[in-house]
């Protein structure tokens, strides 16, 4: 048997971040080693308890470490109450959990588990992506010591969905995906391209709660205001995207990838616009793929979830 995926979630949890963590609790080929939290759906602070009562509700032993607060650049963010709550979990409560966050921060821990799992750990980025351009400070060969480096955002030959252009991780820190780009490394994108090629609907989380009370049972609770968002703007379920992130990271064979010299729109009407271009760094643009083969795939763990 293939040794599980070595494993670190960058989150911001929000609705979807919970469906990817518990997809990746529940997945017999990865190895959790760590959430590491980023503003963005929420506050970093509410990113953190939230990543925390994730971790102990599906029962893992993996720390937390907490992040960036706000962009490189650009002024603090307002949290997305309207897509996922004003505590980041539908109209779930706040609830505070039994344990707390590392010492270190986010970046320090990212660094340290890079070189103690050198050529062996996958990042996987499902919120802004400024975490991993602040390791990249802290240690600028952080990107070429990680097996691979996979980011849920940008939205290379679609329209975006915070803007015409940018999709909303990316909107949140251009600046940060601009230097993580730059540093190299083998970096992977899966953005609006393929993530609403596979929307959820009720009947799915429904099901899923019916096969897993506790885990799925959580989450269908949660998706219940997720689909209301949706709803709103013309789709008839949500899209995928964090968990399709993780999913890329185990099982790339079901995308189709293509390398891509992609610059990031830093300023003006289109800023956080992902565009290929003809000449610079390249990364693995997901354009496509089978994508019902990847929803299929996420149910089906899920449903073997507790």
């Amino acid at each position: 048997m293939t040794q599980p995926v070595k494993m670190i979630i960058d989150t911001d949890p929000g609705i979807d971040d919970a469906m990817a963590i518990f997809y990746a609790a529940g997945a017999q080929d990865i190895d959790l080693l760590g959430l590491t939290t980023v503003f963005g759906n929420v506050t970093v602070e509410t990113a953190t308890r939230n990543a925390l009562r994730l971790v102990e509700r599906a029962g893992l032993e993996c720390p937390v470490a907490q992040g960036a607060v706000k962009p490189l650049v650009l002024p603090a963010i307002t949290p997305s109450a309207w897509v996922h709550g004003a505590e980041g979990f539908g109209d779930i409560p706040a609830e505070t959990p039994k344990g707390g966050a590392v010492d270190e921060t986010a970046a320090e821990f990212l660094v340290r588990m890079a070189r103690e799992h050198k050529g062996e750990l996958v990042v996987c980025a499902v919120g802004p992506i400024t975490n991993i351009a602040e390791a990249i400070r802290l240690d600028p060969a952080f990107t070429q010591n990680l097996k691979q480096l996979v980011f849920m955002g940008g939205a290379a030959h679609v329209p975006g969905n915070i803007t015409a252009f940018a999709e909303a991780n990316t909107y949140h820190d251009p600046h940060a995906l601009a230097e993580v780009i730059n540093a190299g490394g083998d970096i992977v994108m899966v953005g609006l391209d393929v993530t609403m090629k596979a929307l959820c609907k009720t009947e799915d989380f429904a099901e899923v709660a019916h096969a897993s009370p506790y885990l799925g049972g959580f989450v269908d609770e949660m998706s219940k205001f997720y689909l209301k968002f949706y709803e709103s703007v013309g789709e008839d379920g949500c899209g995928l995207h964090d968990p399709m992130a993780v999913i890329a990271c185990t099982h790339p064979h079901w995308f189709d990838m293509r390398q891509e010299a992609i610059t990031v729109i830093l300023d003006g009407d289109e800023i956080g616009n992902t565009v290929p271009v003809k000449d610079g760094p390249m990364i693995n643009v997901c354009v496509g793929g089978d994508m019902e083969v990847v929803k299929a795939h996420y149910l089906a763990v899920s449903k073997e979830n507790p």
